[in-house]
């Protein structure tokens, strides 16, 4: 549970070039026929119409700098005053340094601002808030930045290009299904404390559980994301079910107003909907025209609901990432 600190403002980057699931439908028109695939698969059983990608010349560290800049003006804070900055993208150009060197240059903030990156898949920016929510209640930061940005871009050309190749089966296509959902974007979050900004949305706490059994159901990198879809929506709907059980002993979470999901598929929504209990038209959905932006789906699809929200709303933010862990966190808007 937190104490004393606040939602601030959350902004994002969306990536202006929208690629279709016809688009990607007819470059891999070769290998459905040849594999005897209907068309149209991303649409019916994912839900993804869509999925965004940067323009000739962006890059998603660029775009997050961008989000990042007008959170803080945002929420009226001077960067000078930011004491930590989290980068939690998935999306790296190199194993070192950090994305979050290249960030904290970009928003200007200052050599006592402790950065570095999280990496803990599409979890990473919930988890990044949970970290900062901790050192703002010990008084050793009064501001902080979590921050994201992702490029699906080399992952979908890699795999298109792959799944064309005349020995992949159908099982083989299957498993490398979930990268053609991926989509780029950025957002940044600032955070603060409640006290010092009654016009915040407090930070109430959450839940945090895992199952890294299940460690290797989903593993990825630039070349694909290879899943064995069955098993991890199962032990994944195992592992929600147990957290948000355990979670009723302190927290109440039957009716909220929203519940904001990480963004991945109609199969995964429903599935956790079903398993929780959860209203449906309390969940706001954006992949079906962004796609899974990775860690950057939940404060994406945050920012585009909060013009719909109302002081005093209960929102919830929930999400498994691959691996297999849970997070839950509610905000008092």
């Amino acid at each position: 549970m937190h104490h004393n600190v606040a939602l601030l403002s959350v902004a994002t980057t969306i990536a202006p070039r929208i690629t279709t699931s016809e688009d990607i439908d007819r470059r891999l028109q070769p290998a459905l026929k040849r594999l005897r695939l209907p068309k149209g698969l991303l649409q019916r059983v994912a839900g993804v119409h869509e999925r965004r990608n940067w323009a000739e010349g962006q890059a998603f560290d660029d775009a997050a700098v961008s989000a990042g800049k007008r959170a803080l003006a945002e929420a009226g804070i001077d960067p000078s005053e930011v004491g930590l900055m989290i980068n939690t993208s998935v999306t790296r150009k190199h194993l070192e340094p950090s994305v979050a060197v290249r960030i904290h240059h970009g928003l200007g903030l200052p050599s006592s601002a402790t950065n570095f990156d999280i990496a803990n898949a599409c979890l990473g920016f919930v988890n990044g808030m949970t970290l900062a929510a901790q050192l703002i209640d010990s008084g050793q930061i009064k501001y902080a930045v979590i921050i994201d940005g992702e490029d699906a871009d080399e992952i979908q050309t890699n795999t298109i290009e792959r799944l064309g190749r005349p020995d992949i089966g159908r099982k083989d296509f299957m498993s490398e299904f979930a990268s053609l959902t991926l989509g780029s974007g950025a957002a940044a979050a600032v955070l603060g404390r409640a006290d010092a900004h009654p016009e915040g949305h407090r930070i109430l706490g959450g839940v945090t559980r895992a199952a890294t059994q299940f460690n290797d159901l989903c593993v990825g990198s630039v070349d694909g994301m290879f899943t064995d879809a069955k098993a991890l929506l199962k032990g994944g709907m195992e592992l929600v079910v147990s957290a948000w059980t355990e979670a009723k002993r302190d927290w109440s979470w039957s009716n909220m107003d929203r519940y904001i999901l990480h963004q991945v598929s109609d199969v995964h929504t429903n599935a956790i909907v079903k398993a929780t209990g959860l209203d449906r038209t309390r969940v706001p959905l954006t992949y079906p025209t962004y796609g899974n932006v990775g860690p950057a789906s939940i404060p994406i699809t945050l920012s585009q609901e909060a013009a719909k929200l109302e002081r005093g709303n209960r929102v919830l933010l929930m999400g498994v990432g691959s691996g297999l862990n849970t997070a839950m966190m509610e905000i008092q808007w």
